[in-house]
């Protein structure tokens, strides 16, 4: 009896002990919360379903919001790629951070959130879109992309050493990202930057969602038709879905169409449009080439057939253009629940501030156009979602003013760490946690600066933001906008002339110029 009890023993010690070994080592136990920032590219708030129904589903995206915070008044600094990452990374306007727009080079050797919170113990890292010309300084591993990068085959640059790898850019970005998660040091927290090319322009799916939109009517927006009455500066930009790149926006192949019918936004560019959109289709391997092919082609095939013009060719090039963007999101949507997943099964779920923004809004059709750039609405606002289990109430909604610069005090304060006194920006923790401070802003600024180089032919503009107004001043051109929000949602009806000498707008312009004080912005 005695031996049969020393084997049961025997074999429930050794049992326990080979379930131990297999499985992963405990997490340690430290305060501070590890963080996961997303940021995808010219992500449109109404391209997600937790803000809209309308286009798509994003149910991995939805998730953050249903398990933590959406916030319903998110807004950038500058609405352009470079100059909204350096904000990120500073929390300061690009008056004080030195990037203005996506030709000017970030100076690494600043303060950032990265390097404070690396100093304070954490390991960082960041995977995907840099697009800031240096190097990056202050991250313990850095893959990223050169440039905008590419959707296919994409070339990344590791700790210094550039290497091409074979596959679609948002699955690679999201392997590089577990991988990264796997090999961390579980003695110290971590924070881990996921920067999506996806949806940047030229959307260009991968074969598992080609056609995931093709039965879906998708209408037009109600100021597709915009004629810019009232608004000159809009008028002259060079961003309208009309204008888009029939070969390399819109996959038509040389022979599919007469001659190429957009000026993209750029001039120079325009003149090589259909070359380039060749050598990025020949830059394919031979298999995703067949895929490719096999759903193009009969696009092609059937344009070339109908010879559309006028309306019917605008429509087409509108429905084109959403079918691409939005399957490019179905997989930033898929890589946003494989990260949610890993957090799961492996315990850090509690402990994990995750967040999913993009780097500034985007037309999708509205007044006409496609980019961003704008203080109007829809390239002004951004998306932004946080969950936080230990901190924030599953579903819940903040209609506060935030704004892009407010990411990296957020981050200090869950850290433990003092906010820097130079940092303009303010910690979302009491919103997260339900609490709206007395002081918290009223009104926003923000500031435009790349005219007249670079692309789309948008004058550099400033301007602020209340609850109910937005005055913006086009300074090159000496011409102002007003826009009553309440009455003109869609800011078609530019009423500045009319109110010019009213108490309103003397109101306004005197909060633009403290504002102005505030962020130490000359305005120029």
């Amino acid at each position: 009896m005695k031996n049969l009890l020393f084997v049961a023993v025997l074999t429930i010690t050794s049992a326990f002990f080979i379930s131990a070994c297999t499985q992963e080592k405990p997490e340690a136990s430290y305060s501070k919360p590890n963080i996961i920032y997303i940021m995808s590219d010219d992500h449109a708030q109404r391209a997600i379903s937790a803000y809209s129904r309308e286009l798509i589903n994003t149910p991995n995206i939805d998730r953050i919001a249903n398990e933590g915070m959406i916030f319903r008044n998110s807004f950038v600094t500058n609405s352009l790629c470079a100059p909204s990452r350096a904000a990120l990374l500073t929390g300061k306007y690009s008056s004080q951070n030195g990037l203005r727009d996506n030709r000017d080079e970030f100076d690494g050797s600043q303060q950032t959130f990265i390097k404070l919170l690396r100093n304070s113990g954490y390991q960082t890292s960041i995977i995907g879109k840099w697009h800031l010309k240096t190097k990056p300084q202050g991250f313990d591993h850095w893959r990223i992309l050169i440039n905008q990068g590419t959707y296919y085959n994409p070339k990344f640059i590791e700790n210094g050493d550039t290497t091409r790898y074979t596959g679609y850019t948002t699955d690679i970005i999201t392997k590089f990202a577990i991988e990264e998660l796997q090999k961390r040091d579980k003695a110290h927290p971590f924070v881990m930057l996921v920067h999506h090319k996806a949806p940047h322009r030229n959307w260009m799916p991968e074969p598992d969602h080609f056609g995931a939109f093709d039965s879906k009517e998708i209408p037009l927006p109600e100021t597709f038709y915009d004629d810019y009455k009232t608004r000159k500066a809009a008028a002259e930009a060079d961003m309208r879905v009309a204008d888009m790149y029939i070969s390399f926006d819109l996959k038509l192949n040389e022979g599919s169409y007469d001659k190429e019918t957009g000026t993209g936004g750029n001039a120079n560019f325009a003149k090589n449009a259909p070359g380039n959109w060749m050598n990025t289709l020949n830059s394919l391997t031979g298999k995703q080439r067949k895929a490719w092919d096999s759903y193009y082609d009969k696009i092609n095939e059937d344009f070339k057939e109908h010879h559309l013009s006028g309306k019917a060719l605008l429509k087409w090039k509108y429905e084109r253009y959403m079918h691409d963007y939005l399957s490019c999101i179905l997989s930033v949507d898929e890589s946003v629940g494989e990260i949610l997943d890993y957090l799961d099964e492996h315990g850090l779920t509690e402990n994990t501030i995750v967040v999913y923004t993009s780097d500034q809004g985007f037309y999708l059709g509205e007044h006409g156009w496609f980019d961003k750039r704008w203080m109007y609405e829809e390239s002004f606002r951004t998306p932004l979602l946080i969950r936080y289990p230990k901190s924030i109430k599953a579903g819940s909604v903040c209609d506060n003013f935030v704004m892009n610069i407010d990411y990296a005090p957020t981050f200090f304060d869950f850290a433990s760490l003092n906010i820097p006194g130079d940092i303009q920006g303010e910690s979302l923790k009491p919103l997260l946690k339900g609490q709206t401070p007395p002081s918290w802003r009223k009104s926003m600024y923000y500031h435009y600066y790349e005219y007249p180089h670079g692309w789309h032919n948008v004058h550099k503009h400033y301007g602020i933001r209340t609850d109910r107004y937005k005055l913006i001043y086009f300074y090159d051109m000496d011409y102002w906008e007003l826009f009553d929000l309440e009455k003109d949602v869609h800011e078609m009806n530019n009423i500045y002339e009319e109110m010019k000498n009213s108490p309103l707008v003397d109101s306004l312009k005197k909060e633009l110029t403290a504002l102005k004080i505030k962020y130490k912005d000359s305005g120029e």
